[in-house]
């Protein structure tokens, strides 16, 4: 990755429905099991009722990578920016873009007046936890689920 190739990259909000469609291919690598309109929706619905963020970072107008945020507030964490979604077409991989991204992400949480930063990641994502450590982020927690039918 060179200087060059991730100062080119531009971050910009993605708030149209027309702007969701065209990063939806980059996004459905990360969410393969949301069609195109559900991932509109999805976004459209999780944008109103907990204020999620969704930006993309671009090449010459193009979408490359991509990022959705939200803002929350813990009694654990005080004022957190909470990263949901941050993925790198894979086309794209190695340009250094989803850190350019991650780096943005961290400046607009301080921006924002957050005290924390946070994400989860599945434990299967080696390559991102490779990112996340190298931009100092540490292992901080177990996080259980169950699926609810």
């Amino acid at each position: 990755m060179s200087a060059a190739e991730t100062s080119a990259l531009e971050v910009r909000p993605i708030e149209s429905a027309a702007d969701l469609k065209r990063v939806y291919p980059v996004f459905a690598e990360l969410r393969p099991h949301l069609d195109e309109a559900t991932f509109i929706a999805q976004v459209q619905r999780q944008r109103a009722q907990c204020g999620y963020t969704l930006v993309a970072g671009e090449v010459a107008g193009r979408p490359v990578t991509g990022a959705g945020y939200r803002l929350v507030e813990h009694l654990a964490w005080g004022k957190a920016l909470y990263l949901d979604d941050l993925v790198t077409a894979t086309t794209e991989h190695g340009h250094g873009y989803g850190g350019a991204l991650l780096d943005w992400v961290i400046a607009e949480a301080r921006r924002l007046g957050c005290k924390q930063f946070h994400l989860d990641s599945g434990t299967q994502r080696h390559a991102a936890h490779r990112l996340y450590l190298s931009r100092h982020l540490r292992i901080s927690a177990l996080h259980f689920s169950t699926e609810l039918t």
